[in-house]
């Protein structure tokens, strides 16, 4: 069994789940993922029902315990002077920050000895990063200083993920990026600074998991249209022109009712405002609920309940949540922007809408609503997709099989 460090920024977070379930397949593909992270996540959105236990197993790099503290400086006082030199050669290197921006590369190169120290400590071959922002930054000094091979998983655009990223991808050892747009954008943005081998790995799903214990039903034409929607409250996720979408098919006499789940980044302090206030003004209180961050089974017993999922996102690098309403076999309509496309075919299982739209929103989801048999016909062509292509095992079968072809 090969142990390795598993690095999730700020983890478990109200969309860390496709982690949690990668996490859980490893082992039985020979790998034994020892979680690690750089925070842990603000109180109110830690909401998972496995989020206490994945906490226990985690190894937190910030704020160090004072042990941390001197065996991350025993790890640089090891790798002087030429660790330290490449350290500082990478810093000088570094591409799109100023002088203050180059100061937080030292404290990185800090945690970056804390993480080579757990590697000396555990046993890792290797460490996983699920991201390319601060996070590569910390394994790709704990490489430097040690040696420690790393590799990393690209979930966005590039922007996403901040300054300096022809250097962390120069010293990865492989990486992964989740569509084929997001591909094509690294070999153009990057080329010349990328690993030998970098592998499209879509997310997933755990199928089983993901089963309905009732049979969809769609829309009678009366009653209550219920609507469900997942993504942080954040701007990016359209969730304003979701519910003004909402406030179009209620004109038009429909009762729809709209459950939003997801918390905005602070824990409710911030987005969030914005969009109770909006519901306000619209009046629209009694017709959406904002759902907060709720756990697994919460998201999953909302799609169930639901006659139609939406998300009305305006860039969605692939979209978990997506997945998970198709495996549930609820007809999906969302904006097609970023890398929506590569999972959802228009009229083929799902229905997709141009980003910043809402009266299209509305348009289509009033159709589909009105049309039950198509509705069934889209979830059932849903979850045959998800079946076929986006498992949640996919992405750990690759993981392994990569750390299994990395040269000792």
């Amino acid at each position: 069994m090969q142990k390795i460090g598993y690095l999730i920024p700020e983890f478990p977070g109200q969309t860390h789940i496709f982690f949690w379930r990668e996490l859980q397949a490893l082992p039985g593909k020979g790998v034994s993922p020892e979680l690690v992270s750089t925070r842990p996540p603000p109180a109110r959105i830690i909401s998972h029902s496995w989020a206490r236990e994945a906490m226990s197993r985690t190894e937190y790099l910030a704020p160090p315990p004072p042990l941390g503290v001197l065996r991350a400086a025993l790890e640089i006082a090891r790798a002087m002077p030429t660790g330290w030199a490449r350290v500082l050669a990478s810093i000088a290197r570094a591409e799109g920050l100023d002088a203050k921006g180059r100061a937080q590369l030292v404290a990185f190169a800090v945690m970056g000895g804390r993480l080579a120290s757990l590697a000396r400590e555990r046993g890792w071959t290797h460490v996983h990063v699920h991201s390319c922002a601060n996070a590569a930054h910390v394994a790709m000094f704990a490489h430097l200083l040690s040696g420690l091979t790393y590799s990393m998983t690209l979930h966005g655009p590039l922007d996403d993920y901040g300054p300096n990223q022809r250097e962390k991808w120069r010293h990865a050892k492989f990486a992964f990026v989740i569509t084929k747009k997001l591909l094509a954008e690294v070999r153009q943005e990057l080329a010349g600074s990328l690993p030998d081998q970098i592998e499209l790995a879509p997310m997933g799903v755990e199928l089983s998991r993901f089963q309905r214990s009732v049979p969809y039903a769609p829309w009678s034409g009366e009653g209550p249209l219920r609507l469900f929607a997942c993504g942080r409250l954040n701007p990016c996720k359209g969730h304003a022109d979701l519910i003004d979408a909402v406030g179009m098919l209620r004109k038009k006499g429909i009762d729809a009712r709209l459950s939003i789940a997801g918390e905005d980044e602070a824990g409710g302090t911030t987005y969030r405002k914005v969009l109770e206030a909006k519901l306000a003004q619209d009046g629209l209180t009694d017709a959406v609920t904002l759902l907060g961050a709720v756990s697994e089974d919460v998201v999953k017993d909302g799609i169930q309940r639901s006659h139609l999922f939406a998300l009305a996102s305006l860039q969605e690098p692939l979209g978990v949540a997506i997945m998970e309403a198709m495996a549930m076999r609820a007809p999906v309509v969302v904006t097609g922007a970023g890398g929506v496309k590569e999972l959802v075919d228009d009229g083929v299982d799902g229905v997709l809408v141009p980003p910043q739209a809402p009266a299209v929103l509305a348009e289509k989801l009033e159709k589909l609503a009105r049309d039950p048999a198509e509705a069934v016909r889209l979830g059932e062509a849903g979850r045959r997709k998800v079946e076929e292509q986006f498992s949640s095992e996919r992405s750990a079968d690759m993981l392994a099989r990569m750390l299994d072809a990395r040269p000792a």
